[in-house]
């Protein structure tokens, strides 16, 4: 399947591309967004991070023409700063954040993250490391799944399938995909069997979440980041879920504020000035030509702030 990077065109003219300037691309995936900045830089560098060694590699070969305009970095974008600062890089022109899984990902069977294909119950994004599907089902306390479920997949029927994975691993190990969904689907009623969305999707989102800690690196990368941007430098972030457009949007309104001293102060004595400008209002999101050639847009939201 062709990857198809998600608001391209109005991420590319959000970051506003310096030829000579020094860009981030904190979620390279497939590098279709990595492309087009690279196109615009004359002197100046890309730095193309991925917590995906896979995507790294497939990546890299993609972006060979680009040479020693892009520096790849194998990490999880919540240490921007830390990447940045071991690279010799005080400060950069501009950050772009997809928060999305990469087509690619959902699209390799082997790596567990779709309930459309059978497969061992993986889906880490960086495949070396940390707990996996398997773990969680089989090993995480049911309160904590349910937990999980309902707060990360805003799964109505949290508690009665986080009661049946329980039950199911206690007679034997819950160990693939379809393992998973068999279980989903016997928990929850039958009305809710029947309807459009397929009823494991939820809980698989929310496996995800959890496994990768994606809201914990979000949360880290919004902290970061703006400190690590130049006067003028835009930060483009992209979300999929109303989780993460909610951190994105609070983060950009608190960085945008300054004082958080109590309204009845007389002064400030907080002395927190604000970083930000936040320079979309509402959220950017697709157009209708774009969800329809790529239905995985549908959701996506992006929010652009700049350093002041």
């Amino acid at each position: 399947m062709e990857h198809v990077p998600v608001m391209l065109r109005e991420c590319i003219d959000g970051l506003g591309i310096k030829p000579d300037g020094l860009y981030v691309d904190g979620t390279l995936g497939r590098g279709g967004h990595s492309r087009e900045i690279a196109k615009k830089l004359a002197s100046g560098k890309l730095v193309a991070i991925d917590r995906d060694a896979e995507a790294l590699r497939i990546a890299r070969d993609s972006l060979a023409e680009y040479g020693d305009k892009i520096e790849f970095v194998h990490n999880n974008f919540g240490e921007i700063a830390h990447i940045l600062e071991g690279l010799g890089n005080a400060c950069c022109d501009g950050m772009l954040f997809d928060l999305g899984v990469s087509s690619p990902q959902l699209d390799n069977g082997e790596r567990g993250f779709s309930y459309m294909q059978d497969a061992p119950l993986d889906m880490r994004m960086d495949i070396q490391i940390g707990e996996t599907a398997f773990d969680a089902v089989n090993f995480w306390p049911e309160d904590k799944l349910k937990k999980i479920f309902y707060e990360f997949g805003e799964e109505r029927y949290a508690s009665l399938i986080a009661r049946a994975i329980a039950r199911k691993r206690a007679e034997s190990k819950i160990e693939t995909t379809f393992d998973l969904n068999e279980v989903i689907l016997s928990a929850i009623p039958a009305a809710a069997r029947r309807e459009a969305r397929h009823p494991s999707k939820k809980c698989f989102q929310a496996l995800r979440i959890a496994v990768n800690d994606e809201l914990g690196a979000i949360a880290k990368m919004l902290e970061a980041a703006p400190e690590k941007l130049n006067v003028g430098g835009r930060i483009c972030i992209i979300s999929f879920h109303s989780l993460e457009d909610r951190l994105v949007k609070g983060s950009f309104a608190n960085k945008s504020k300054g004082c958080v001293c109590p309204k009845d102060f007389p002064v400030c004595v907080c002395g927190v000035v604000p970083i930000l400008k936040t320079i979309t209002k509402k959220p950017i999101i697709p157009g209708r030509d774009e969800v329809e050639l790529n239905p995985r847009a549908r959701s996506a939201k992006l929010r652009i702030a700049e350093r002041i």
